[in-house]
């Protein structure tokens, strides 16, 4: 099975609950799983706290962020020709799954033999004295292999961080880059691959010009090869685990320091700016009275949904209007775009050149729904468009400003494919040096200049 090799590349033996195997001297670590559960984590903290600690068991709490709670379909008019991609996601909390790591082979031992999983969990907590066990909660990712729609989700998950299934998976051999494929496998050599990519038994891929993972191509079942026998004394380090866990290390320490910046940029932005609150909020009332602010619907990580804020700067019977100004649409995508938009009171065109109307989403970063770069904020509806850019941009937080916004063309049918580029490319590059340079675009955008 895929997943206890891909444990056993690190030196860490699984064992299912109930179910009987052999012990593995050579077995750095024991994993002590349910029967069903597949699961994959970051092993860094584990192995830290077990090396501080020494206890005889560690319980693992596993915050699982792979989120399974939705449904797509195809949406055709009524020729049936393709309209979009709908996707409906149902808000929910993370998954909780739990594992337990031991270095104690009589442990494991009592673990696999229990006939109860809930009867198991009890025994172990009360057969180890309080002063020999710890509990952590680690991110990762649950599944059940009792669903093929969860082995699917598992194996895709599998190929983004395994990097060298050769380590225990001896019929594996590396193509080019994250390309691996069975030894059996045919592949043209003008064949593009784009992200890891796993080609199985019998797989054959004349014609296939380009091929976009992370992808699986499971084995023919008639030329399945029977599973060869894992010899753990035989297994070599063939990646670094530690400068992997160090690579994780790095991405984690951006992502703390970019929410601390965040909070600190907005509350210095609010505090300079609030003062010109109530000018504006006049202005707007003087023209068209209220509302002050205008709370539009969008989607943030994971898809959840939230009010973005902004300062309105369309009359108040603008979307019963929008209906009749739909054929003038100007932009090439899925959003509303037209040339001197009748919709825009005199007070919201100045606001909208002057980027004022932007303002009130400094509170929605310190509410940690939007951050201060990162891609557009978009509602549900225009998300559905494309699902591979929804799935990069709905990754991370939305941006006040981000990448896409500094450096457009604007040149007419290229709008929304630059959208889908920039997006793309921040989220797969995103870092310090990459946030500095969006804000000093932005920041000469701002003073009227260009670069």
């Amino acid at each position: 099975m895929l997943h206890d090799r891909f444990w056993a590349a690190r030196g860490v033996q699984v064992v299912r609950q109930g179910q009987s195997s052999e012990l593995v001297k050579h077995a750095e670590l024991y994993l002590l799983v349910d029967r069903d559960s597949l699961s994959i984590f970051r092993l860094g903290r584990v192995i830290d706290t077990l090396s501080w600690l020494k206890p005889q068991v560690l319980f693992a709490r596993i915050h699982d962020t792979h989120d399974p709670g939705y449904h797509e379909r195809v949406i055709t008019d009524d020729q049936d020709n393709f309209v979009r991609f709908e996707r409906k996601c149902r808000q929910m909390d993370f998954r909780l799954g739990r594992v337990a790591v031991t270095p104690n082979e009589e442990i494991a031992r009592r673990w696999q033999t229990a006939e109860e999983p809930s009867s198991a969990w009890r025994q172990l907590r009360r057969s180890i004295p309080p002063h020999q066990r710890t509990t952590i909660s680690v991110d990762g990712c649950v599944f059940n292999r009792l669903e093929d729609r969860q082995i699917n989700e598992f194996v895709h998950e599998l190929i983004q961080v395994w990097r060298r299934p050769d380590a225990t998976i001896g019929r594996a051999q590396r193509l080019v880059g994250e390309v691996w494929s069975d030894r059996s496998g045919s592949v043209e050599h003008d064949t593009r691959f784009v992200g890891p990519v796993w080609i199985g038994t019998g797989r054959e891929l004349e014609g296939i010009q380009s091929i976009v993972g992370p992808a699986v191509l499971w084995d023919k079942p008639e030329l399945r090869p029977m599973v060869d026998r894992l010899e753990w004394h035989a297994i070599e380090p063939t990646e670094n685990v530690v400068e992997n866990e160090r690579n994780f290390t790095r991405g984690s320490f951006y992502r703390v320091t970019k929410r601390m910046f965040d909070i600190a940029f907005a509350l210095v932005f609010l505090f300079l700016t609030l003062p010109l609150y109530p000018l504006i909020m006049l202005a707007i009332y003087i023209e068209d009275g209220r509302p002050f602010f205008f709370a539009h619907k969008r989607e943030s990580r994971g898809g959840k949904e939230f009010p973005c804020l902004k300062f309105r700067t369309m009359y108040n019977n603008a979307e019963q209007t929008k209906q009749d100004l739909v054929k003038e649409n100007q932009a090439d995508g899925p959003q509303f775009f037209i040339e001197n938009d009748p919709r825009i009171t005199k007070m919201g065109r100045f606001m909208r050149k002057t980027n004022v109307d932007e303002f009130p989403q400094f509170f929605n970063v310190l509410l940690g729904q939007m951050s201060v770069i990162g891609p557009r904020p978009s509602p549900y509806k225009e998300n559905q468009y494309s699902p591979a850019w929804r799935e990069v941009r709905l990754s991370v937080r939305p941006g006040v400003t981000g990448l896409w916004q500094v450096k457009r063309s604007r040149e007419p049918g290229k709008d929304f494919q630059e959208w889908i580029r920039y997006d793309i490319h921040y989220v797969e590059n995103a870092s310090w040096k990459m946030d500095l340079y969006v804000l000093y675009r932005t920041g000469l955008m701002l003073a009227g200049k260009k670069s």
